[in-house]
């Protein structure tokens, strides 16, 4: 019996090393439940590119948009585990939805889905009409304050990451009474900011950068601790209201049963991809932080996210659609 195990023993071992060492060998594919040019699809290429680049192993995106990117992450889940088939996750669909009152979601997020890795965030700017009678956030708030109900904010629906942000400062700011406007959108939703029909609107930046610039809309400040160099001069909301850190992340998951090696390595390659000083560089320009978690440290910013937008929920009587 000694005998026979030492002899397995070597075969044993080589094994574990083989799949300790697992590299694709054929392209990976990253499913993405948004349009191409969201900012989703920009993270799944941009990381995509850089790993091309860098170990000229090909990455695929697939856009299969629709319901908030569950069409997405359901095919993920479905996938065979075999590190051929992620998918992004973004804060909406993994930290918001699990908490939001009729929210429809067609798989199990926690018993389907294995974290991999987050890999890039944007911030929200606080962004209102261009005639308003207020110019700073402090300004925004003393108005709201005395005129409890009349100031209004668009969203892209109920339960979104737009109406949650918008309710979260209300609170935070102490209370705030607001008029909640859902829209199908965020663009109608800035159309509408900039013709003076509703008084705010929270939106990622990279996504409204161009009507703040052109000044289409006048832009308060950005929910962050930090600058970003889309808009470096405006002011950080985090300065009045500390709490007010509002970063959208997304991250790669994969089907539930992924094995650890498998899951391990494409952690390594898309975090390599993050920190890349090229794709960083591109990152900037585009308004997107890098946030190279690995799998266990994305898992517990989900579960921490969703503490945070469940209170949120709560205070607001927020429901879905």
């Amino acid at each position: 019996m000694l005998r026979r195990t030492l002899l397995a023993s070597p075969l044993v071992l080589a094994a574990t090393a083989a799949r300790a060492d697992w590299t694709p060998k054929q392209p990976i594919h990253v499913l993405v439940g948004f349009a191409p040019g969201g900012t989703a699809d920009i993270a799944a290429r941009l990381a995509g590119e850089a790993i091309q680049r860098k170990t000229g192993q090909s990455v695929v995106v697939e856009n299969k948009s629709g319901a908030l990117g569950f069409i997405a992450l359901k095919a993920v889940a479905n996938a065979i585990p075999d590190g051929y088939t992620v998918g992004i996750g973004i804060m909406g669909s993994l930290a918001v939805a699990p908490v939001v009152p009729g929210s429809v979601i067609p798989l199990d997020l926690d018993k389907e889905l294995l974290p991999i890795c987050n890999l890039v965030g944007v911030p929200m700017a606080l962004i209102v009409r261009p005639n308003a009678p207020y110019k700073t956030v402090a300004e925004l708030i003393a108005y709201a304050k005395a005129n409890p109900g009349k100031v209004s904010y668009g969203s892209t629906g109920n339960g979104s990451t737009n109406q949650l942000a918008a309710e979260f400062f209300a609170a935070e700011a102490g209370g705030l009474k607001l008029l909640h406007v859902p829209y199908r959108g965020g663009a109608p939703a800035v159309a509408d900011v900039a013709a003076g029909q509703i008084d705010m609107f929270f939106g990622n930046v990279s996504e409204i950068v161009g009507q703040i610039k052109s000044g289409q809309v006048r832009a308060l400040a950005l929910a962050s601790t930090r600058a970003n160099p889309m808009v470096p001069d405006l002011p950080l909301l985090t300065k009045d209201i500390p709490s007010l850190d509002v970063n959208n992340w997304f991250g790669l998951v994969g089907p539930a049963g992924l094995p650890p090696e498998i899951a391990g390595a494409l952690t390594r390659l898309f975090l390599d991809a993050v920190n890349d000083p090229t794709s960083q560089a591109v990152m900037a320009e585009r308004g997107l932080q890098p946030i190279p978690q690995d799998g266990a440290s994305f898992k517990a910013t989900i579960v921490k996210d969703r503490e945070r937008w469940a209170k949120v929920v709560k205070q607001g009587n927020i429901k879905a659609e």
